[in-house]
């Protein structure tokens, strides 16, 4: 039996010859099923230029928005600018205050302390930022969960505008203007927005308001950042922030940039997604997780290269100290799960769990169990907790069933969090575990695979690979195409890489050989047979300054 779940996705319903050249079979059933269906759309997808921008004003309350930003514009008032403390929440505040300040806007940011404020807006801040002068307090990447406080902030003569792409609770902030593409009865086409993505758009009708919305343009970076921090989907006008962002950051980088190059193994000028996702954004989140993420924004905004350089210096120290944490503490929590006998929902708790690193262990558990799980720090009175979820089960949706208990929560389908009084955990424990336990019936829990086409081995030359990175960049939505090849003859297998747990094959098909990969499935080396079913992705591997085109197995199964 294979590891996964293999879903061969349907065949397009769209023919090559009802669309004309250019548009080979392969790619286009590689559009459809992404939900690129209509051939009228197919031209945009790859191109990812402006012509995938949104109207900006078809979110909700875009209008009372720029009116009141305008009317603070232009009578000198102090703007707050109240952010998060992960990669989504920094890119978004120092996008804003960039943003504002080209339009001569005086800004105060603030970016809470993850371990002493938490996530979202508090009364306590919101009034120091108007002993500081601020009459008018946007926030970005939050907001949207917050009534009480933004109901408290308008009885002390306070404006709020909130920007926001987190999911929207029953209540909804009686604030000046809530603008959030998951608001109900929201007329916004895209709904797959990143927090700094609605701060762009706020800027968009802005500067079109003033007919300099060319200017917007040297934010790009920091929107793209953002949004690939998020894990956005790389689709609608999320493409365009990202491949126009990389293109400012190999071509114009601001310091912020140069410098994180500086400190990791970065090549400047050829910077993609993936090194935003797994080098840049992780040491932008390091800040947040374990210290003040107060640094990040000050690195990302800052135009002098010695303060760039003193900057990304620490945070590099600060993603290696996140690093072991997260190592040592996962090491921990997997040994609790698997104690409780792995039920439906993962619940670990402990007092040693760091806050910041909550959210990356449930990630990781989530990830090799497949089961919804949470990690929960523990405290006298109160615990925050970080949960992770699967295709087949809604933890946001959960949480709302379970509201009364939480003082704070609120997250997306697959991420959420919550703050709640530490008397009520076991109640909470009891519920969410039969919420999960009752949906997830009868339902066999293995992660799934979607298949983008059944090929054979000779297929894979020529434009193959090609025609796959055209519809780059890859994430959550957009997943790099994966290939079904059946009946495959094994011609050679050995294990490679520290402790041998990786495999390295080659495998034929009619006269034709590939070098192929499998990470971390060693322990299923004795399944491998004389001829296989695989299913892989296309790749380049790169060993000793040589790049060579394999297959990265992800999954096999014996030939029937």
């Amino acid at each position: 039996m294979s590891h996964n779940r293999w879903n061969l996705l349907p065949p397009a319903t769209v023919r090559p010859e009802d669309i004309g050249s250019g548009f080979p079979p392969l790619l286009i059933q590689l559009l459809y099923n992404r939900g690129v269906s209509r051939p009228e759309d197919f031209r945009p997808f790859l191109a990812s230029d402006r012509s995938l921008l949104g109207d900006p004003f078809l979110l909700p309350d875009m209008q009372k928005a720029t009116d009141r930003i305008f009317r603070a514009l232009h009578s000198g008032e102090t703007i707050g600018i109240y952010g998060d403390f992960d990669a989504d929440g920094i890119t978004s505040t120092a996008t804003l205050v960039q943003g504002l300040s080209l339009l001569g806007g005086k800004t105060v940011p603030y970016i809470p302390h993850r371990q002493t404020e938490g996530h979202g807006l508090t009364i306590a801040v919101l009034k120091k930022l108007q002993e500081e002068g601020v009459s008018l307090v946007i926030t970005v990447d939050c907001g949207v969960t917050d009534a009480a406080e933004v109901k408290q902030a308008k009885n002390i003569g306070l404006d709020i505008i909130i920007t926001d792409h987190h999911s929207p609770l029953n209540e909804i902030p009686e604030a000046l203007a809530v603008i959030d593409p998951k608001l109900k009865g929201s007329a916004y086409p895209f709904m797959h927005l990143a927090g700094v993505g609605v701060a762009f758009k706020l800027l968009q009708a802005l500067f079109r308001g003033t007919g300099k919305e060319e200017q917007i343009d040297a934010v790009l970076d920091l929107v793209a950042i953002g949004t690939i921090a998020d894990m956005s989907a790389p689709l609608g006008e999320n493409r365009y922030f990202i491949n126009e962002g990389l293109k400012w950051m190999n071509t114009n980088p601001r310091p912020a940039i140069r410098a994180l190059i500086n400190q990791t193994r970065l090549e400047a000028g050829k910077l993609d997604a993936n090194s935003i996702g797994w080098v840049i954004a992780p040491c932008l989140n390091a800040a947040g997780r374990l210290a003040d993420g107060l640094t990040g924004y000050k690195l990302l905004i800052t135009a002098s290269e010695p303060e760039a350089q003193e900057l990304a210096v620490w945070l590099a120290g600060k993603n290696e100290e996140r690093q072991k944490l997260t190592s040592s503490t996962l090491l921990r929590a997997r040994e609790q799960v698997i104690a409780r006998g792995l039920p439906p929902l993962l619940i670990t708790a402990d007092r040693e769990y760091p806050m910041g690193i909550a959210g990356l262990v449930a990630s990781r558990l989530t990830e090799e169990f497949y089961h919804p799980s949470i990690v929960i720090h523990t405290a006298d009175a109160v615990c925050h907790a970080s949960c992770r979820s699967i295709a087949e089960f809604d933890i946001i949706a959960a949480l709302n069933k379970c509201s009364r208990y939480f003082s704070r929560y609120g997250g997306h389908a697959q991420a959420a969090g919550f703050t709640m009084p530490m008397k009520d955990l076991p109640r909470l424990e009891e519920e969410l575990s039969a919420l999960v336990a009752e949906q997830l019936k009868g339902i066999e829990l293995r992660p799934h695979l979607d298949i983008d086409a059944q090929l054979i081995l000779p297929d894979l030359g020529g434009d193959t690979y090609k025609t796959t990175q055209m519809l780059a960049p890859f994430g959550h939505g957009n997943p790099v195409p994966i290939f079904l090849s059946r009946g495959v003859e094994l011609v050679e297998r050995r294990t490679m890489g520290s402790g041998g747990e990786h495999l390295r094959m080659k495998l034929k098909q009619g006269r034709t050989v590939w070098d192929c990969v499998a990470f971390r499935l060693r322990d299923h080396m004795t399944e491998i047979a004389p001829r296989m079913d695989i299913v892989y992705n296309l790749e380049v591997g790169r060993w000793n300054g040589k790049e060579q085109l394999r297959l990265n197995i992800l999954d096999f199964k014996k030939s029937s």
